[in-house]
C-alpha cells in the first residue's frame, strides 16, 4: 500500500513514485511532466484540490495512482530503480515520451526495476545542465542512462565529459552495421563510448526579395562573405545547434569564421518566426540559418527557398551515454532508444536523419553533411571551446553596433 493522502501535495507525490506523473497526465494534468512546475504549482496543490478542481473521483483516482505504482515495483529504498535523463528535441520528444513510458511498465514488469526518467526538452539548455549536473559530482550520482542533443552535456570535462576517459560508459547502440551517412562521414565513436542516434542539421532559408541583387550563399564560405552584412538570422537561442556551428565552422575555415559569422547575424530570429516572416512588415534577414526541421513549415507558394549548404549541412548530433557498470539492466533502454521504430521517430516526425542502419531517411540528394568529427572532440574541451567562441561572437557583435551607434 502506498499510503497516498489526499493532502499531500502533488509534488510532494510524485516525488516519493516518480512513476505517478504519467498517471497524472493522463487524467488531464498537462504540467505535472514539466519539473519546475511540479515544484512550482506542485508545491502548492494538494491531492485533494487537485481532483476537486478537475472533478476527478478521490478514490478512483488514488487507485490509479496505487495500481501504477504497484505494477512498477518500485523500491527506492533498496536502490533498485535505473534514472535515465537528458534532453530531447522539442519535436520528437512527446512522441518518443509516450512509447517510452509503455515500454518501462514493459520493463519493470519483466525485470522489476523501476525506471525514473527526467526527459527535459531541449530548449531548457544549461539551466537544466546547471541545476542537474554540478561540477566535481560522483560517478555514483550521475544518472544511469542519458541522451542529448549538441556538444554542451556530454562534453564538459567538468561535468559528464571528466568521465569519459574513466571506462564509465560505454556504447550500447550495438548495431551490426553502419548507416551509410555513418560510413560516409564518420560518426561511429572510433573508441566505442558514445552512441550516436540520430543528427540535427542546419541548413539555410533564403527570402529572395531581402537579397537587393546579391547571389543566395550556397555553402557555409558564401555565407561568411561580408556580402552578407546584417543579414542573417542565426539560432543563438538554440544552444546546441548554435555551439555545433561555431564549433565546426572554425574547425573547417578557422577562429576568425566565429567573428565573421558574428559581423554578417542580423538577427536571432527562431526559425518558426522566420517562415511566418514573408507575411510580416519590416526588416528581414535574407537568410536565416536553422534546423531542417522547420523547412517543413514554409508554405506553397512562399516565396522563400531551401539551401542545403554544398559544403555541408553544420550537425548537431543526438548522442546517448549508458554506464558501463550496468549494461545488463540498461542494455533494453538504450535498445529502444536505439532502436529502429526511435529511428523513425526521430527522422519522419523531427526531420532528423536517423543513424539506425534500417532507417531510411527522407533528405535531398545530395546532402553532405559538416561534422566537427572525433578527432577534434577527443582532443579538445569542448565546453571552454565554446566559452571561447562565444565570447568572440558577442564581443565582434558589440564592436558592430558601437560602430553603428
Amino acid at each position: 500500500m502506498s499510503n497516498i493522502d489526499t493532502r499531500h501535495s502533488l509534488y510532494d507525490i510524485t516525488k516519493r513514485y516518480p512513476e505517478t506523473i504519467t498517471t497524472f497526465v493522463q487524467h488531464g494534468f498537462d504540467g505535472m511532466d514539466d519539473r519546475l512546475q511540479r515544484e512550482g504549482y506542485g508545491r502548492l496543490v494538494t491531492l485533494e484540490q487537485a481532483l476537486t478542481m478537475k472533478r476527478i473521483d478521490a478514490e478512483t483516482f488514488i487507485g490509479l495512482l496505487e495500481q501504477r505504482i504497484e505494477e512498477n515495483g518500485t523500491r527506492h529504498e533498496s536502490g533498485n530503480t535505473l534514472s535515465v535523463t537528458g534532453l530531447l528535441p522539442c519535436p520528437v520528444r512527446m512522441p518518443l515520451l509516450e512509447t517510452f513510458d509503455a515500454f518501462c511498465s514493459r520493463y519493470q514488469n519483466e525485470h522489476g526495476v523501476a525506471v525514473a526518467a527526467d526527459l527535459r526538452a531541449a530548449s531548457m539548455g544549461t539551466q537544466w545542465i546547471d541545476e542537474h549536473l554540478q561540477p566535481g559530482m560522483s560517478k555514483e550520482n550521475l544518472p544511469d542512462l542519458f541522451l542529448s542533443a549538441g556538444f554542451s552535456l556530454f562534453f564538459d570535462r567538468a561535468r559528464i565529459g571528466g568521465f569519459r576517459d574513466q571506462g564509465l560508459f560505454s556504447d550500447l547502440s550495438e548495431w551490426n552495421e553502419e548507416h551509410p551517412l555513418s560510413r560516409t562521414v564518420g560518426f561511429r565513436d572510433p573508441k566505442g563510448i558514445y552512441s550516436l542516434l540520430a543528427l540535427v542539421p542546419a541548413v539555410f532559408l533564403i527570402k529572395e526579395e531581402e537579397l537587393g541583387g546579391r547571389r543566395a550563399p550556397e555553402t557555409w564560405e558564401q555565407l561568411l562573405d561580408p556580402l552578407y552584412t546584417d543579414s542573417v538570422s542565426l539560432p543563438v537561442g538554440d544552444f546546441d545547434l548554435f555551439h555545433a556551428i561555431l564549433l565546426t565552422l572554425a574547425r573547417v575555415y578557422g577562429d576568425t569564421a566565429v567573428n565573421a559569422l558574428s559581423l554578417v547575424m542580423l538577427d536571432a530570429m527562431h526559425p518558426s518566426q522566420m517562415v511566418k516572416s514573408d507575411r510580416a512588415s519590416g526588416k528581414h534577414p535574407a537568410v536565416t540559418v536553422m534546423p531542417y526541421f522547420f523547412s517543413k513549415m514554409v508554405r506553397p507558394g512562399s516565396t522563400m527557398k531551401l539551401i542545403w549548404p554544398a559544403d555541408g549541412a553544420i550537425i548537431s548530433p543526438i548522442f546517448m551515454l549508458a554506464k558501463r557498470s550496468k549494461k545488463r539492466l540498461l542494455r533494453p533502454l538504450a535498445h529502444f532508444f536505439a532502436s529502429r521504430s526511435t529511428g523513425e521517430i526521430f527522422s519522419r516526425q523531427g526531420l532528423f536523419p536517423s543513424l539506425h542502419p534500417e532507417v531510411t531517411n527522407r533528405l535531398p540528394d545530395p546532402a553532405p553533411m559538416m561534422w566537427l568529427g572525433w578527432d577534434y572532440i577527443n582532443t579538445h574541451d569542448l565546453s571552454l571551446e565554446i566559452e571561447r567562441f562565444e565570447t568572440s561572437f558577442f564581443a565582434a557583435q558589440s564592436l558592430k553596433v558601437g560602430r553603428i551607434g
